[in-house]
């Protein structure tokens, strides 16, 4: 979501990069770009002025470091104010172990309500709560159904009463309900609405009164931009909201409304949907989304990723050989398919500084094509192969090539990215999970610089070469 905004902002920090030092001209030439890049990510015009006029005057005082050069100061002072935007700490989402807590979901049609609920209760029940999902749309054609179906994917109890019964009166049912079957936290799942000016809020209003909720979201897509923004305003003024949930921050939309939110409302953001399946939530960190948009990563998010997917005994024993070099292509692969947990490949990457821009452009489809070429020759080969590469002589090479539906070199690529990679492993070894931050990070064999590793030893944006190798396979 914030790729052209995060380039755009490095390219304004690398133009006084050159510098001598921060001058109240350069910092004047490069804010101006900056409004600019926000502007165009849909950043609300009042939240522009007053960062460009809140990062000028941290510019021109005493508050940037000594020692670091014109650029890294620029970042620095841009990276500090976006934290601040966005809310400056991540929003507490504290829930009661001793009562029952009432999660309320407002939001226009589509925002993607039903969806977050069955995604929320899914990560609270992973931090062993009894979460119990209610369908209060009432007015949505098969919405009670849609809730029952992604409440089923989750495993987590769905409470209905149909469509023929009032919303508070089906409330106070499910509470009763979650009491007689020790459920601790109720998500209600309420109708959305067709548009702010037509929104009718007394029913809203009747059933917070009525369920008093620890929490009432607003569950608003990223992707409308200041729709967003306006539709939080409008339903915080109405009905009283605590917070906002983004969904759809993985799609390509400019950003502007997750950095204007909680600056104009006033209301933090808890939530961010990150992805289509329902494991794609994470809790939004303004300091760590802020390290996203200027490309330095985010590796505390990639490990909480790796700690939520990875068998942390499996893990430890990965550690365990790579150190003692006995890491074979049997381990490669299981390794593999526990990262395939995690996402794509070309999001992981961006959470590891300075890949963020190296994955601009890249193929994720063809990227995936490259993973299932290595799995397909891992494959191909038999156990001895697996554990002592060692032995792959031209014939077995052969084999395991057509057996793959690949060919000779691209077998012989893998062998040699793999030998690299294993090193690069051994040496990046310091932590539980630095066996899976070599295999991701790994760079690539033959020159390859600073791309990463990918799978038949091929490098990102190598786009023609490997349209030519793909034609010799088939």
């Amino acid at each position: 979501m914030f790729d052209n905004l995060g380039r755009k902002l490095q390219d304004v920090a690398r133009s006084i990069s050159g510098q001598g030092a921060i001058t109240e001209k350069n910092v004047v030439d490069a804010l101006r770009d900056v409004r600019l890049a926000l502007l165009e990510a849909d950043v609300h015009f009042k939240v522009v002025k007053d960062f460009v006029a809140r990062t000028r005057e941290k510019a021109m005082g005493a508050d940037v470091l000594r020692g670091l050069t014109p650029g890294q100061q620029f970042i620095k002072l841009v990276h500090d104010e976006l934290v601040e935007v966005m809310g400056g700490q991540a929003a507490s989402f504290d829930l009661d172990r001793d009562k029952i807590n009432v999660v309320i979901l407002l939001g226009l049609q589509g925002s993607g309500k039903t969806t977050f609920s069955a995604k929320l209760a899914r990560r609270l029940a992973e931090q062993k709560w009894k979460p119990m999902l209610v369908a209060c749309d009432i007015y949505r054609p098969a919405a009670v159904q849609q809730l029952k179906t992604v409440g089923a994917q989750v495993n987590v109890p769905v409470f209905e009463m149909g469509t023929g019964s009032p919303v508070v009166k089906i409330a106070r049912e499910a509470l009763d309900y979650a009491r007689r079957e020790s459920r601790d936290v109720v998500i209600i799942d309420t109708a959305g609405r067709l548009h702010i000016d037509e929104m009718k809020m007394d029913e809203l209003v009747d059933l917070r009164d009525a369920m008093k909720p620890r929490f009432t979201f607003l569950v608003a897509d990223a992707m409308t931009g200041q729709d967003a923004v306006n539709s939080a305003g409008a339903f915080h003024e109405s009905v009283g909201i605590d917070g906002v949930c983004l969904t759809k921050m993985d799609g390509d939309a400019r950003g502007g409304a997750a950095l204007s939110i909680k600056e104009v409302t006033g209301r933090p953001i808890f939530f961010a949907g990150m992805g289509e399946r329902l494991e794609d939530l994470e809790v939004f960190h303004p300091d760590r989304m802020a390290q996203r948009i200027l490309g330095m990563g985010d590796v505390l998010t990639l490990v909480e990723k790796a700690q939520e997917s990875f068998d942390l005994e499996q893990a430890e024993e990965m550690r365990r050989k790579i150190r003692k070099e006995s890491f074979t292509f049997e381990d490669f692969l299981a390794q593999m398919k526990q990262v395939r947990k995690m996402g794509s490949f070309s999001k992981l990457m961006k959470f590891i500084p300075g890949m963020s821009q190296m994955m601009d452009g890249v193929d994720e489809d063809e990227m995936n094509r490259e993973v299932g070429h290595t799995e397909a020759i891992i494959h191909s080969m038999t156990v001895e192969e697996r554990q002592h590469p060692a032995v792959l002589n031209g014939s077995r090479k052969v084999r395991i090539a057509k057996g793959s539906g690949t060919d000779v070199a691209m077998v012989n690529k893998l062998l040699k990215d793999f030998e690299i990679a294993r090193k690069m492993m051994k040496q990046m070894m310091g932590g539980g999970m630095g066996g899976m931050m070599g295999a991701l990070s790994g760079t690539g064999g033959g020159g390859e610089g600073k791309r990463p590793m990918m799978a038949g030893g091929h490098g990102p944006g190598k786009g023609k070469s490997k349209k030519k190798k793909k034609k010799k396979s088939r």
